[in-house]
């Protein structure tokens, strides 16, 4: 069963959500962010929360503001602003009888997830698909005239999934005070790191160097063909079943 939710953010934004009700909960949650100019109903998440409700566990997919149907403008977005409203989701769960927590995100929301798991001392497992964890270099993305743009106006202009968007100096000076790989490096969460070797938009590559960060915490799997989307049914299906595995293995008791 799912029900639409809403919460709001530090900025008293309000926050829309999707909450998956398990027949029978035993106390696990999952939070789910999603990718940089995405929503909630990107297929790979909705699929996953759908079958993470259907193994019990109580799972909650968001759009982060200025995404979906969520209040508040894109061109205010930080990596400080969303890991605020991941632990603001986290937060509802954990109201709703969540006793064993888990972070997820796709790509920008795989990052949240780890950022916001280093900083939330009551998640016990993490699970990142397509996520560029060696570091934020948020500028990688854009063009030398978008680069050029940025300096001589404070702002940078794009256009994702048909949306014309903006971004601040404020996004790229909020990233640069973040750590990821050391934060990687010294997570003590168990971590499960999902890539598929077609990524088009981060290579594998960032997955494998992940993991030679914390290999006695991170766990990968890498989806043979899977592009950054999951676009494909059967590869999809893989990185659901992975998703579910990883957290019964660590949030589920009788397991």
């Amino acid at each position: 069963m799912e029900q639409p939710i809403h919460f709001y953010n530090q900025h008293g934004e309000k926050l829309a959500g999707s909450l998956h009700l398990p027949k029978q909960h035993d106390g696990s949650g999952v939070v789910f962010g999603h990718c940089f100019t995405c929503t909630r109903h990107t297929r790979i998440i909705r699929e996953a929360c759908d079958a993470l409700a259907a193994e019990n566990f109580l799972a909650l997919r968001f759009d982060f503001s200025g995404n979906g149907q969520s209040e508040g403008e894109f061109s205010k977005s930080t990596y400080s602003k969303q890991i605020a409203e991941m632990k603001e989701a986290a937060g509802v769960i954990l109201k709703k009888g969540v006793r064993r927590l888990g972070l997820a995100g796709h790509s920008m929301g795989a990052v949240i997830a780890v950022l916001a798991a280093s900083r939330i001392e009551t998640v016990m497992a993490v699970c990142t698909l397509a996520g560029r964890l060696t570091g934020l270099n948020a500028a990688h993305f854009f063009s030398r005239n978008q680069i050029k743009e940025l300096e001589n106006t404070g702002k940078v202009s794009f256009t994702s999934r048909g949306r014309s968007l903006q971004l601040s100096t404020e996004f790229f000076a909020d990233a640069k005070q973040y750590d990821l790989p050391e934060t990687v490096k010294s997570l003590k969460t168990p971590l499960k790191v999902i890539h598929g070797d077609a990524d088009e938009i981060i290579p594998v590559k960032e997955a494998y160097l992940a993991k030679t960060l914390n290999p006695e915490h991170l766990d990968l799997a890498v989806i043979s063909g899977a592009d950054h989307m999951f676009s494909n049914d059967k590869h999809r299906s893989q990185t659901v079943e992975l998703v579910v595995k990883w957290f019964k293995e660590h949030l589920h008791e009788s397991f």
